[in-house]
C-alpha cells in the first residue's frame, strides 16, 4: 500500500484539487443561476462583452463539440482515467511536465464524469468572447494539453543542445589527440 501511496500522491492530490474546485463551483452555478440565464457582479458589468458566468448544459466533449453523445464521452472517459493510471508510474520522475499535464488531465476527465453520471450532462458556465463556454475540468484538459506540448518542445531543445555539446566534446577531444 505504500509503494501505490508513493507512486500515485502527486497525480491523486493535484487531480483531487481540481476535481473539487469543478465540482465546487459547478455545484455554486447550478444552485444559484437559472439555465441558460447569465450572471455577472454590477461592478464588473463592463467585463460583459468579453467574459461572464453562464448556466449552460453539454451532451458533448469539452468546448460544446459533439452534442448529445454524452454515453460515449462517459465510456471515454473511464477509458481515458484508467489509461492515466496504468501509464502515470511509468513516466521518469524528473518529467515534470507530463506528470503534470497527466495530473490536470485526470482532473478534468473525473470532474466532467461525475457530471455526467449524476446529471446526465456537464454543467459549463466560464463564457469568454465568443469561444465555446466551458468549466474548470475542461480547463484543466485544456491547459494538461499545453502543459504536455511545451514539456516536449523543452525536453526536445534540452536532448538536442546535450547531443550538440557531446559532438563538440568529442571533436575538441580528438583535435587534443592530434
Amino acid at each position: 500500500m505504500k509503494k501505490v501511496f508513493q507512486r500515485y500522491w502527486v497525480i491523486l492530490t493535484i487531480a483531487l484539487v481540481i476535481v473539487i474546485f469543478d465540482q465546487w463551483t459547478k455545484s455554486w452555478v447550478r444552485a444559484n443561476i437559472a439555465p441558460g440565464a447569465t450572471w455577472l457582479p454590477d461592478s464588473l458589468a463592463w467585463l460583459s462583452p468579453y467574459a461572464r458566468i453562464v448556466h449552460w448544459y453539454n451532451t458533448g466533449a469539452a468546448f460544446g463539440m459533439f452534442k448529445d453523445a454524452s454515453m460515449v464521452f462517459t465510456v471515454l472517459a473511464f477509458i481515458v482515467i484508467g489509461a492515466i493510471i496504468f501509464y502515470y508510474p511509468q513516466v521518469e520522475q524528473n518529467d515534470w511536465a507530463l506528470r503534470l499535464a497527466l495530473s490536470m488531465q485526470l482532473g478534468g476527465a473525473i470532474g466532467n464524469l461525475i457530471d455526467r453520471i449524476r446529471i446526465g450532462h456537464v454543467t459549463d458556465f466560464i463564457s469568454v468572447g465568443n469561444f465555446p463556454v466551458f468549466n474548470i475540468a475542461d480547463a484543466s484538459i485544456s491547459t494538461g494539453a499545453a502543459v504536455l506540448f511545451l514539456g516536449v518542445l523543452i525536453q526536445e531543445r534540452a536532448e538536442r543542445r546535450a547531443k550538440a555539446n557531446l559532438a563538440a566534446s568529442e571533436a575538441a577531444s580528438e583535435n587534443n589527440v592530434e
